[in-house]
């Protein structure tokens, strides 16, 4: 008999809370405070701090840092405001670093 599998996601690596959807991850070639990065369109299970301006390599954005809202830990960040018009797109989106979130149901 064949085994019930969920939908496949990406929970912390920390403390195993559910994060993010496989199914919402628009791009996986971002890159993050600490390596590779994935661009989700959604993410849950998360808090978000306060916004700030910051320098990244496609130019200034707004963001928050996101962390997990089991354990704190700092997960990536979420896009609040792109000043330059191709990068427009990622507002309201979340990087989600590939150091910080593991696969689940794989």
């Amino acid at each position: 008999m064949e085994e019930m599998v969920g939908p496949r996601l990406y929970s912390c690596c920390n403390c195993r809370n559910q994060i993010a959807l496989h199914d919402d991850v628009i791009s996986k070639s971002f890159q993050g405070r600490n390596g590779r990065a994935f661009l989700f369109s959604h993410a849950t299970n998360i808090m978000v701090g306060p916004k700030e301006d910051r320098q990244l390599m496609t130019g200034l954005h707004t963001v928050a840092d996101v962390y997990c809202c089991d354990c704190r830990e700092v997960l990536g960040w979420k896009y609040e405001r792109a000043y330059e018009e191709t990068q427009k797109y990622k507002e309201g989106k979340f990087i989600l670093e590939k150091s910080k979130i593991v696969k689940e149901n794989w």
